[in-house]
């Protein structure tokens, strides 16, 4: 008897301490698991604008600005369009950015057929990457602006995104680096010697920069966000979006 509840005895403490090795496990896997999920926020928030974060979808939505349409220097933004064109889009735009290719895979083509092309609109680009969470985009828009100095800007735009679309039809962001701009930019017959030379150099990355901050001081705190004449307009917008504002402003004149 005595020897039975010895066993039952030791039978419960080995039961109690593997109850509590799996409980510490499960507590273990728990706090990584929110551990990773705080750093993977972090790292997603990381060089955005304070409580801005990338465009998620959802309602299209079109703000102005309290004091009035909103002031952008354009510089020398790569231009889409007559200069003489009536109404103007600057985009603030990321590269890698799945929203910034959903919005040239499904809207920006009618955009450019029914509106630029006809010399009522003209679009600006603005460089907006989001590094932080994808790595590629400082480089894309580098490569962007590279282009842009043997006056293949978009081109080089068009292929970055087409590109992309191949690689990951469904829509999710796509893995690529500095090889494959090269190779791009070979495909689209730039001088790849002077191509190379200026995207290794990073001598583009101050323009990039200065693009970003600008967006910032502006209101931009995700991709892709467009102004119409100064009227903010946020995320993969459909085409019946930009077309309601554009003919809005077109009414004006």
């Amino acid at each position: 008897m005595e020897h039975e509840k010895t066993s039952q005895s030791y039978i419960l403490a080995i039961s109690i301490v593997a109850s509590a090795l799996i409980l510490s496990g499960v507590i273990w896997v728990a706090a990584n698991g929110v551990t990773s999920s705080i750093y993977d926020l972090k790292s997603s928030l990381k060089g955005l604008p304070s409580g801005g974060s990338a465009y998620q979808g959802g309602q299209p939505s079109a703000t102005q600005q309290p004091s009035g349409p909103v002031q952008i220097d354009l510089g020398n933004a790569p231009l889409k369009g007559s200069a003489n064109a009536k109404v103007t889009i600057v985009e603030f735009s990321d590269f890698q950015c799945p929203f910034c290719r959903s919005f040239y895979v499904g809207t920006y083509g009618q955009l450019v057929k029914d509106y630029v092309d006809s010399g009522k609109v003209k679009i600006y680009f603005k460089y907006f990457p989001l590094s932080s969470i994808h790595p590629a985009a400082e480089k894309s828009a580098e490569a962007a602006a590279c282009a842009n100095d043997q006056g293949k800007f978009w081109e080089m735009h068009d292929k970055i995104f087409n590109e992309q679309q191949k690689l990951n039809p469904d829509g999710n962001t796509a893995t690529y680096g500095p090889e494959q701009l090269k190779q791009w930019a070979k495909d689209i017959g730039l001088d790849t010697a002077k191509f190379n030379q200026c995207l290794d150099s990073n001598a583009k990355a101050q323009i990039v920069q200065d693009d970003f901050n600008q967006g910032v001081s502006v209101g931009v705190s995700g991709t892709p966000t467009f102004y119409v004449d100064g009227q903010q307009l946020v995320g993969a917008q459909p085409f019946a979006s930009f077309k309601q504002l554009i003919d809005s402003e077109l009414a004006k004149s």
